[in-house]
């Protein structure tokens, strides 16, 4: 991750720069969650929901999420560009467009999407555009792609609220990009990145945080 410090992209590639991918996943996918024992892949079972958020690096996102006790499967991947089924060292070139993101499944009996949402916002700074932390590109932007129009009006609703409280604390307005999932797809991360802080315990997981709660609704 500390290469993305050089020669990294702050500007969304075109489509006429993007590199042209590929039509299928060139690597294998792990069939399991290494910690929660759950499918990566679906289809999931009825009745649990999902979305996709980008904190910046994904390692130490997804571990933030799937600590979180009715999430059912989380995955790692790549999300919202231009290159089908990239690979790591493509998307880190800034050439995809597509951000480091997490699959969060969940079983909404059992954990709220305003919970979940609170952990999006808390745990990591989503007010400084392409970049988080030391980690610069347009890979490592603040994302949140929904899949209900109730996840997407709440979605709304606690960042309208989290920038009131942002703003009033001295951070810049909220960059966090907030869109629908279709037609955005979800392409898988190589194996050695899902749940990579639980195989690495002590590797690479930084992340810039405001130190700022979400306020209640």
């Amino acid at each position: 991750m500390f290469s993305s410090l050089f020669g990294a992209k702050t500007r969304m590639v075109t489509p006429d720069d993007a590199l042209p991918g590929r039509a299928i996943r060139s690597f294998d996918v792990p069939s399991t969650h290494e910690v929660l024992g759950t499918p990566l892949e679906g289809p999931f079972p009825e009745g649990l929901e999902h979305f996709y958020v980008g904190l910046g690096c994904f390692w130490g996102a997804e571990k933030r999420f799937w600590r979180v006790p009715g999430v059912y499967t989380t995955a790692v991947g790549y999300q919202g560009g231009i290159t089908p089924n990239p690979t790591y060292d493509e998307v880190c070139t800034g050439r995809t467009g597509h951000a480091e993101n997490v699959l969060v499944v969940f079983d909404p009996a059992k954990v709220s999407t305003y919970d979940l949402l609170k952990v999006f916002w808390e745990n990591h700074d989503p007010t400084q555009g392409y970049r988080q932390g030391n980690d610069v590109g347009t890979q490592y932007r603040s994302a949140l792609y929904v899949t209900t129009p109730e996840q997407a009006e709440l979605a709304q609703r606690t960042k309208e609220a989290y920038e009131k409280v942002l703003v009033a604390r001295g951070f810049d307005p909220i960059t966090t990009e907030i869109l629908g999932a279709d037609g955005l797809p979800f392409y898988y991360a190589e194996a050695y990145h899902q749940q990579y802080l639980y195989k690495i315990p002590h590797g690479y997981d930084c992340h810039a945080e405001t130190g700022i709660a979400l306020p209640p609704l």
